[in-house]
This record gives C-alpha cells, structure tokens and sequence, in this order.
C-alpha cells in the first residue's frame, strides 16, 4: 500500500479545505495510506476526513523571543526528520503559502509536490519581484512537482520563473457529485425557496480577493432601478461587519441576506437562481463545480479559467467591475441564462484520477 503525506493549514471552511478533503476522501478508498498534517488541527471540516486518515499536529512556534522560537523549531525540524525522512511515497505541500508545510512534504518523501491554489501573481499585484520572492521563500524550485488549479496560474508561473516545464501540471479540484446531490436534499428553514430571482454567494469574506463589495454596490443600483431581486450570503470573514454596514446604511436588509458560514451550503443552490462570483482573482474556484454539478448558472468575474469553462455555456463572465456585474445580474432577473451543456462530472474526474495517479507514480 502506498502512502502519501499532505501537509495543510488547518480544516476551517474554505474552497482549499473543501477541495482537500474530498481528495483526501477519493485517495483513501483507493487504498491509499494518508497522513495528514496540519499547522492547527482545527476546523468544521475534521469531522469530514476519513476515520482511516491520520492526522498530526505540526505547529511551529512563534515566541516573541525570536532565539527561543528559532531553537524550539529547530528542534521540531529535527525530529520530524528523524521520524519521517523519506517514509512516504509522495509527499504533497498543499498550503501554497507555507514554509513549514514546504519542508513537510520535501522532508517526507523524494516525489514531492507543491499545490498552487490561487493566482499569485495578482496576490503579488502584478510585481514579478514579489511573485518570485513568494515562491523563493517555499522553495518551490526544490519541488519535483508543482501541481496549478488552472491554465492561467501555471502559465504565469512558467512565464516568470522560468522552470522546467515538465515538472508543471495543470489538476482541477476533484468534486464529490454524489455527496453533493445528496447533501442538497437536506431540509434547512432559516430561508425558503420564493417566487423571486435569487442570487447566491458562496466564499470568505475578504475584500481583497472576494470583493463582495462589488456584489453590495451592484444590489444597490438594482434596487434603486426597481428590480425585484434576493442575495443569499453565505460565508463569514474579517469584512463582515462593513459589508453588513454597508446593507443597512443604504437600506437592503430586504435584499441581502447574511446566513454565515454552513458547514453545508448545498440547498442554498437549490433554493437560489444564479450563483455569483465577484472576485478579483482566484485558482480554480470550487463554487463552479458545485454550481455546475446543481445546475445551477454562474455570473462570475473573469478569473482562473472561467473564461475557457463557464463563459455561454455554464453562466456569464463579466468584467472585474460594479457596473459590469450589476448589467450581468439585471439582465439575468428579466431573461435568466439557460446552461446550454451537461456538466459530465463523472468525466471530468475520471481526468483528474488518471493525473493525479501520474503525479503519485512518478
């Protein structure tokens, strides 16, 4: 039986979190042996992962003293290499952004991998120096592979750093279709389905990447052109509270709906119409395939590859502006958007399985 070490941050909600643990789920029944280590074992999602899963705490520590802190981590270091120095067959770095997750996975196996999430180069706004240093700074140059969520990622990163192009892959997010039907059939009563066009937003919030701002702004010129409309948001964040500001100062409480964060967000797609996404930059966002798998249209910014898979055949992609997303969700309430295609989520697996065998095989 083969094992593989993953290497993450914690299991608190997040597409990241949610895309780990249904592949950390699909590998175990493959008979796969799974190690799983976290910065902080913490999370709604712990109660998720297999029970034949073991999971390990590695948590350094950040002392204000940075000698003491330096020596205790060296010592950490040490011992994790001396247990685990090349135990595993494939090692996998799934936190992008962690150094301490960066020398878990390298440490654990010589087939090592890192897993790019997010489009760093718009993280690093556009600064090729930035960019290089964030990857600099996790050795991804020491890595056998680096695995991106999207096209556009690992062709920004091919572009800049100027590595083998062999040792890049390009792995969507595996999505668990069965679950996810079955889960959707759950019976929620703090919103009803209505007689109203329904809009659903589903993410962390934080300005700077999900820029639910955009979506308030948009809500805010439809109301005031009269249109008969709903948001649904589910999800929390350190935004929170000035976005819910923002709905009461300009008088939407009618229209936008906070729900928090739902271990279970899946009868909301039943429930909405139109699921948007207003983000400035993403990897390959785990809403799509959800939507996709519900049937439920997408109205989303341009980013990952939304452009190549959703644009007129899953939903609408719009500009990365208020004015753009307020024309895209207007237009929808009088003439909704009609998926145009079945989304084959059996298909679309079978081609992330054969890949990621390769990545662990190799």
């Amino acid at each position: 039986m083969k094992k593989i070490l993953f290497s993450a941050y914690s299991l608190d909600i997040g597409g990241i979190e949610t895309a780990l643990v249904t592949l950390i789920n699909y590998l175990i029944k493959k008979e796969y042996e799974i190690t799983l280590v976290l910065e902080k074992k913490q999370g709604i999602f712990l109660n998720e992962i297999d029970s034949k899963v073991k999971i390990i705490e590695y948590s350094p520590s950040y002392n204000k003293n940075k000698i003491i802190a330096k020596a205790k981590n060296a010592i950490k270091r040490a011992k994790f290499i001396l247990k685990y120095k090349n135990k595993f067959d494939c090692g996998i770095s799934y936190a992008t952004y962690s150094l301490p997750g960066s020398f878990i996975a390298r440490q654990a196996s010589k087939n090592n991998v890192l897993w790019v999430h997010s489009e760093y180069l718009l993280i690093c706004k556009n600064d090729e120096e930035a960019y290089k240093n964030c990857f600099n700074r996790v050795n991804a140059d020491k890595f056998k592979k680096i695995v991106f969520v999207s096209n556009t990622s690992k062709s920004n990163f091919c572009r800049i750093m100027k590595c083998d192009k062999d040792k890049l892959s390009t792995i969507n997010n595996l999505i668990d279709d069965k679950s996810i039907m079955d889960k959707s059939n759950e019976y929620v009563d703090d919103v009803k389905k209505e007689n109203i066009c329904t809009f659903l937003f589903v993410g962390r919030h934080t300005e700077e990447d999900k820029k639910v701002s955009r979506l308030l702004e948009a809500a805010n010129m439809l109301k005031k052109d009269n249109m008969n409309f709903r948001i649904l948001i589910i999800g929390q964040g350190k935004n929170t509270g000035e976005y819910k500001e923002y709905v009461k100062k300009n008088g939407l409480k009618n229209e936008v709906i906070f729900l928090g964060n739902k271990k279970n967000p899946y009868p909301y797609y039943k429930i909405s119409d139109c699921l948007v996404l207003t983000s400035e930059y993403e990897g390959f966002p785990v809403v799509y395939t959800e939507a996709m798998v519900l049937k439920l249209p997408i109205i989303t910014t341009n980013v990952s590859d939304s452009e190549e898979i959703i644009n007129n055949r899953f939903g609408i992609v719009t500009e990365k502006s208020v004015g753009s997303i307020y024309t895209a969700m207007k237009k929808f309430i009088s003439q909704p958007f009609i998926i145009s295609e079945i989304f084959d989520a059996e298909l679309y697996n079978k081609r992330i399985q054969n890949s990621l065998e390769d990545i662990i095989n190799s």
